[in-house]
């Protein structure tokens, strides 16, 4: 096999001109910072939400930067509410080439205390919604035949756990990642890219909320532990896992699926 010298400019092979895109959670926090990236890049972006008026206005203040968005209120634990919302989003969209998987939510529940409802509430969320969605926007992808591209978004929490009380979080991120895995090896044959982004600590909306309050004082010295081993020195930002999206989504990852992306600040180094 010939080596290749017709090295497709850097500019190209970054821009996701004429492929529709669907961020799960794209409201706030790192859904946000996806949905702008990929916007940005060029692609037509529906941001779903579980909140929808948070939805709406995600994708007008897209707008108003010149980039095309549009919304969508989901419960993505519902199958055959996401079975509906994915035809809404050919409909909008035109096609469906990039899914990200990034909607979750991350309860800090002792063991003590968790009932069967708090993990069956992070289960649903996190796994179920995540394979619901995958499988949903996956078929549209394999009756296309134009291959395709899904993100995955999994925490460090899964590969080693750093706090107390996120047990059933780090269960449902730790089957992402093996989730991600068999995917890659499902789709691969349809062209269909499957990865994962596995970030540390970002400041978000949401982190800041588990750390903030009367009764979060053992949370915050929790942190502050967390803290001590970030080799950066600091909290990343949501927009640092937004690029890495981006750069999956694009044609810089053309031969990258089933893998692991960690965005740690280098936590886990230590």
């Amino acid at each position: 096999m010939p080596l290749r010298r017709d090295y497709p400019a850097a500019q190209e092979l970054i821009k996701l001109t004429g492929k529709g895109a669907l961020v799960t959670g794209g409201a706030a926090g790192i859904g946000y910072a996806i949905a702008y990236r990929l916007a940005e890049a060029g692609a037509r972006v529906l941001i779903v939400d579980v909140n929808g008026e948070k939805a709406v206005q995600a994708s007008k203040e897209l707008k108003s930067r010149g980039y095309w968005t549009e919304s969508l209120a989901c419960d993505i634990t519902r199958e055959k509410a996401v079975e509906s919302m994915t035809r809404k989003a050919v409909g909008i969209l035109g096609s469906i080439d990039v899914l990200v998987n990034n909607a979750g939510i991350y309860p800090r529940i002792p063991l003590a205390e968790m009932t069967e409802k708090n993990f069956d509430d992070v289960i649903s969320v996190n796994l179920k919604g995540t394979l619901f969605c995958s499988r949903a926007a996956g078929q549209e992808m394999m009756a296309r035949g134009r291959g395709g591209c899904i993100i995955n978004i999994a925490s460090i929490e899964a590969i080693h756990p750093s706090g107390d009380g996120m047990s059933a979080y780090a269960a449902s991120k730790g089957a992402v990642l093996t989730l991600t895995k068999s995917l890659a090896r499902e789709l691969g044959k349809h062209d269909i890219r499957v990865n994962v982004i596995v970030p540390g600590a970002i400041a978000t909306e949401g982190m800041r909320s588990m750390f903030s309050g009367p009764s979060s004082r053992e949370a915050r010295a929790q942190l502050k532990a967390f803290m001590s081993r970030m080799l950066l020195g600091r909290m990343g930002e949501a927009d640092e896992i937004g690029r890495v999206a981006l750069f999956l989504a694009s044609d810089l990852a053309s031969y990258i699926t089933g893998s692991m992306v960690v965005v740690d600040g280098g936590y886990l180094v230590t």
